[in-house]
C-alpha cells in the first residue's frame, strides 16, 4: 500500500509491523469468552482528559464467581487495589477499574454502588474491588474531580464482549507513552493444549517510557522517528516516568501460583517495547483465569442449601506445560503497548500540553523499507 494510511482505528499489523504468535478473532482481551470491556471517556474543554475502563472477567452477570488470580510489580509506584485478598486467596470476584491516579477511591465507590444496584445479595457483606490507576497529569486536570462514581457505573454498564476501542478511550484518554499519545491497548493469542484452543488475552493502560526507548518488533523506532518531543521539556518529572497497568485473562484453567507466573511474563512483553522499568513508573500487572466456573466458593464457602461446602476443586493446565502460555502473555503484551501506540492521534490539554501520535505513515514505511507490510 501507497501513499496515507488509512483514518483511525488503524492497529499496529496494519502498519506491517511483524508479532510471533497466533491473534484470536478479534486480537483483543475479549477473544477470552466470557470477558467484557467498557469506556466512559471524558474530554471537555480545554484541561479534562480522562475516563474509566472496566473489565468483567465472566460479564457483567457473573460478578458472584470467583476467578483464580495472581499479581505481579516490576515497579511499585503505583496504585491497584484488593491485592491483599488476591495475595491470600488467589481470587478474586466482580470487575477490575482502571483510571487515573487521583481517582482511584472514587472509582472503587463506583464498582461498589454498581454491585449494590445489580447483584445486592453479593453487597451484603463486603466487597473488596480491584481498581488500579496510571498519572494523565500532564495532559489532564488530575486534580479536578471530573471522575465521579456515575462516570465509574457508566464504564461498567457499557461493558461489552467483541472488538475493542483503543488509544485515547476510558482510562487511557489522557496517558502518554513513550512521549507519543498512549493510552488503552490490548491483543491475544490462541494457545492449544491436549487438543483444546484456549484464548489469553492482554489489556494495557500504557502511560510510560522515554522516547529514545520505543522499540516495535525490535526496530529502534524511538531512536529514528525523534522530531516532535514536546515532552521532552516537561520538567515535573524525569523521562521514562509514568506508569502501565495490564491486565492478562485467559480461560485456561490456571492455578492461582499459575496466574502470578503469568503476570510476571508481561514484564518480558514490555521490554520487548524498549522499556527499562523507571523509578517513577508504576507497573502492576493482575492475571486471572476464568477456567473454573462455580468452583470456587464466594463468600464465607456456603452451599445454597445452607451448609458449608465440604470441598472446592480446581482443573488446571500441568505446570510443565506453561510454556506456550508464557510466550503467549510475552508476544500479547507487546502487541497490547503497540497498539495503543498506533491508535494514539494528537492531543492537546491543561496549559496546552500536547502530547503527539505516532506517525504512523513514517513507522511504516521503515518497516516497508525493512521489508515488511504494506
Amino acid at each position: 500500500m501507497n501513499g496515507a494510511l488509512p483514518a483511525s482505528p488503524v492497529r499496529a499489523r496494519d502498519l506491517g509491523i511483524p508479532f510471533d504468535g497466533r491473534p484470536g478473532q478479534w486480537n483483543a482481551i475479549t477473544d477470552v469468552p466470557g470477558v467484557e470491556v467498557g469506556y466512559q471517556t471524558l474530554i471537555r474543554g480545554d484541561a479534562v482528559r480522562t475516563g474509566v475502563t472496566a473489565i468483567h472477567p465472566r460479564g457483567a452477570a457473573g460478578a458472584g464467581d470467583p476467578v483464580t488470580a495472581g499479581f505481579f510489580a516490576q515497579n511499585g509506584n503505583g496504585e491497584m487495589t484488593g491485592l491483599s485478598w488476591i495475595e491470600e486467596s488467589g481470587t478474586f470476584s466482580g470487575p477490575v477499574g482502571i483510571t487515573n491516579t487521583h481517582a482511584v477511591g472514587v472509582v472503587h465507590a463506583g464498582i461498589v454502588a454498581w454491585t449494590v444496584r445489580h447483584h445486592p445479595h453479593l453487597a451484603q457483606v463486603w466487597l473488596l474491588p480491584v481498581v488500579a490507576e496510571t498519572w494523565d497529569g500532564y495532559l489532564n486536570d488530575i486534580n479536578g474531580q471530573h471522575v465521579t462514581q456515575e462516570t465509574a457505573i457508566a464504564a461498567l454498564e457499557a461493558a461489552a464482549t467483541g472488538p475493542v476501542a483503543e488509544g485515547s478511550v476510558g482510562g487511557g484518554t489522557g496517558m502518554s507513552c513513550y512521549h507519543f499519545k498512549g493510552g488503552s491497548g490490548t491483543s491475544s493469542r490462541l494457545v492449544s493444549h491436549a487438543g483444546t484452543d484456549y484464548a489469553l488475552g492482554v489489556f494495557v493502560q500504557a502511560n510510560f517510557g522515554s522516547r529514545a526507548e520505543l522499540t516495535l518488533a525490535g526496530l529502534p523506532v524511538g531512536r529514528l522517528v525523534t522530531a516532535d518531543d514536546p515532552m521532552a521539556t516537561f520538567s515535573l518529572a524525569p523521562e521514562g516516568s509514568g506508569s502501565v497497568i495490564a491486565v492478562v485473562g485467559t480461560n485456561a484453567p490456571l492455578l492461582p501460583g499459575q496466574c502470578k507466573a503469568l503476570a510476571r511474563r508481561v514484564t518480558l512483553g514490555l521490554a520487548r517495547t524498549g522499556t527499562t522499568g523507571s523509578h517513577f513508573s508504576g507497573d502492576l500487572f493482575l492475571a486471572f483465569s476464568t477456567g473454573n466456573p462455580g468452583a470456587i466458593t464466594a463468600g464465607a464457602g456456603r452451599r445454597a442449601g445452607g451448609g458449608t461446602a465440604d470441598y472446592d476443586m480446581l482443573r488446571f493446565v500441568p505446570w510443565g506445560a506453561l510454556d506456550p502460555f508464557y510466550a503467549a502473555v510475552v508476544q500479547a503484551t507487546e502487541e497490547a503497548v503497540a497498539n495503543a501506540l498506533v491508535a494514539g492521534e494528537d492531543m492537546t490539554g491543561r496549559d496546552g500540553h500536547r502530547s503527539p501520535g505516532l506517525p504512523r505513515d513514517q513507522v511504516a514505511s521503515l518497516f516497508r523499507e525493512r521489508g515488511y507490510g504494506l
